[in-house]
């Protein structure tokens, strides 16, 4: 068999795997297939002949694409006009490829993506290689085109960033979670009855005009837990694209369809019961909130991912 002929054969069994690692730097499965196409259009143009290790090397080649894809990206910012448009998302989403939702809910989760999106391209690239993939930083500092000592440092300043410190006692952390794991559950049934079981009586409902945009006779600030349920019910699709996150070193949840920030709900509590809501739409007010996980870090690679590889030019 010749080279080009191996490096196809293993491209197609890596293609997951690459696909894998270009979602979680990208947030987008289309763009990641973009990415996949390009790492094969440029390792085919490069002499993979004397290279040891095919997958860890179009690992590289693939975190190069998506680093340009990334810095493309953050020149020329994208994000929807309105917040309707979250609305127009739903039938398409219904009908998307049942895998490519479960990568995105269940291995990566939106509020990871969100958090990822606040990140620079360099940040992103390092933290998703090493602490994703386990790629070593010598690897990843040919890719950033910085130090692997620089290269360590975007990681570990990227970490902190994900893996935000939260206020309140880990006891505080697990009741929170549960609560507004139900919440989110109601809001997307459209279950008043759980609402209201989840909504403290005098729950009071806050949020900025950028929020509201779209919202049919909505006011900025709502008393009450039969009037909060209600309008909460005409949000089901908008909680279709609702994460659990921690929000200013508490529970709350992000709203972001493709890993892309449009809401904060930033949440109080009253025991079991969510007490206040404050949504957060404003782009200013939203780079002023606190994101991190609100729960454990997300799993590493395989550990064949995880040995070191000669980095090539492609």
């Amino acid at each position: 068999m010749n080279d080009q002929a191996q490096l196809a054969e293993h491209f197609d069994r890596s293609r997951g795997h690459l696909r894998g690692v270009a979602f979680r730097m990208l947030g987008s499965a289309d763009e990641a297939d973009d990415a996949v196409q390009e790492t094969w259009l440029r390792a085919c143009r490069a002499d993979s002949g004397s290279v040891e290790n095919l997958t860890a090397w179009l690992t590289t080649i693939t975190g190069r694409v998506c680093l340009d894809m990334l810095r493309s990206r953050s020149r020329r910012r994208e994000d929807f006009a309105d917040l309707t448009e979250l609305d127009l998302l739903a039938p398409h989403e219904e009908a998307a490829d049942p895998a490519d939702e479960a990568v995105l809910a269940d291995s990566v989760g939106l509020a990871l993506l969100v958090i990822l999106d606040t990140l620079g391209p360099a940040e992103r690239a390092a933290f998703v290689l090493h602490d994703l993939f386990a790629v070593p930083f010598d690897e990843i500092a040919v890719i950033v085109e910085r130090t692997p000592a620089a290269a360590k440092k975007l990681a570990s300043r990227a970490r902190r960033r994900v893996h935000d410190t939260a206020d309140v006692p880990s006891s505080d952390l697990v009741r929170q979670r549960a609560v507004v794991d139900a919440f989110l559950a109601a809001s997307r049934a459209g279950d008043i009855g759980a609402l209201l079981a989840v909504l403290a009586p005098d729950v009071v409902r806050r949020a900025d005009a950028v929020a509201l945009r779209g919202q049919v006779r909505a006011r900025a600030e709502m008393r009450g837990a039969r009037a909060v349920a209600e309008e909460t019910r005409t949000n089901v699709r908008r909680a279709r694209f609702a994460w659990p996150a921690l929000v200013n070193g508490a529970v709350g949840a992000v709203v972001a369809p493709h890993g892309r920030l449009q809401l904060v709900l930033e949440f109080a509590f009253a025991g079991d019961r969510i007490a206040s809501i404050d949504v957060i739409g404003d782009p200013v007010r939203l780079k002023e909130v606190r994101l991190g996980l609100a729960d454990g870090a997300p799993a590493v690679a395989a550990p064949s991912v995880r040995r070191r590889f000669p980095v090539r030019s492609a």
